[in-house]
Parts: structure tokens; C-alpha cells; sequence
């Protein structure tokens, strides 16, 4: 079971394959050639994650990234406490990878719960259009599409930098344009993904 891989020089936390999206051209549909298989047996305990995590040289990567094969915010508390231990041990970097659906998975505003222990919230946008939204992920949550976006321009409030992003290949030039318009209007980063 993989609970910690390597990417570039990044650190990677697989926690959950639980997701409240099924996004058609997620990597985790399309083979487990590139990080490993990385569906898992069970989810590990919050002290398995930590011992994962601590068992590697930390000195060798620039950040840790929550981001596995489902959606890190599922165990949000989880990930917090995980997160104040490594903010405890070290002042790397460390981002979590996102669909923005936190606040509709715990069912309230979780932006503050942010403060202090992440660097980078990186967050999914995929397309500016709700309905297109709807039809590529497939989300759980009605409105999830607004939702991301609310949350976006919430925990930029508390995070250092927040990031909404969309993959290359998805979606047209034109709505690449109205994303990064999106990004503008909230006062957030921008960034285009290579499809992988």
C-alpha cells in the first residue's frame, strides 16, 4: 500500500481514493503506470501517515503535497492534524492538491482550518462553465462548481497562495481564458496543467 511516493521534488500524501467528483480524464482512470498503484487496501491511520511521512528524508524535498488517488479534504480532520505535526517538525513547504468541495463535504466554511499549516492551496477549476463542470466531474454536490470558487476566494484569506488550475487538453482556448479571468477576478494564481 502506498501512502507516501515521490513526484519531481515533491513529497505526495495518499490518504483516501474516496472522491466527491469522477472527473472522465482523472489519472487515476487511466492506469497506474505513473506513480504506482496507488488505490489502497484501506485508508491508513492517521499514524501510519505520520510514520510514512517522518521515515523519509524530508531534507530532500522542497514541499509535501496532499494528493493521492481520491480527494485529501474527505479527511479534512485528519489532514489537519497531520499537517500541524509536520508544522511542528520542519518548516517545509506544504500545498494540498484539491477539488474545492471542502466546505460541501464538512457541511460548513472550512477555510480557516487552513491558517497557519498549508503554503499552497492548489485547487481544480477544469472550465468556467458550471454545466460543463458538471458533465466532465460529475460531482456529488449540487453547485459544487460555485462552491470551489467561493472557497478559492475564502482561503485566500488565510493561505499564502492560492492556485486555481485547469488542464490543457480539456478544455478550449477560449474558456483557458475565462478561467484565468476567474482567477483574476477572485485574487488568486492562474496555473494551465500539462494533461498527464
Amino acid at each position: 500500500m502506498i501512502i507516501t511516493y515521490t513526484h519531481a521534488d515533491g513529497l505526495y500524501v495518499n490518504m483516501t481514493n474516496r472522491c466527491s467528483n469522477a472527473c472522465d480524464f482523472c489519472v487515476r482512470s487511466h492506469g497506474d503506470t505513473i506513480y504506482g498503484n496507488l488505490w489502497l487496501d484501506r485508508e491508513p491511520t492517521v499514524e501510519e501517515i505520520k510514520e510514512s511521512i517522518f521515515s523519509r528524508d524530508l531534507s530532500a524535498f522542497s514541499e509535501i503535497v496532499f494528493c493521492g488517488y481520491g480527494e485529501p479534504t474527505v479527511r479534512l480532520s485528519d489532514m489537519l492534524e497531520i499537517a500541524r505535526c509536520i508544522r511542528e517538525k520542519t518548516d517545509i513547504s506544504i500545498r494540498v492538491n484539491t477539488n474545492g468541495h471542502s466546505d460541501l463535504i464538512a457541511g460548513r466554511s472550512t477555510a480557516k482550518d487552513f491558517a497557519g499549516l498549508f503554503d499552497v492551496v492548489s485547487i481544480s477549476l477544469n472550465t468556467s462553465d458550471p454545466e460543463i463542470y458538471n458533465e466532465m466531474c460529475l460531482p456529488k454536490y449540487e453547485g459544487a462548481h460555485k462552491a470551489l470558487i467561493d472557497f478559492a476566494a475564502s482561503v485566500k484569506n488565510y493561505v499564502p497562495r492560492v492556485v486555481l488550475s485547469v488542464v490543457d487538453t480539456t478544455i478550449s482556448p477560449e474558456d483557458i481564458e475565462k478561467c484565468r479571468k476567474i482567477a483574476e477576478n477572485i485574487g488568486v494564481e492562474f496555473r494551465l496543467r500539462e494533461y498527464i
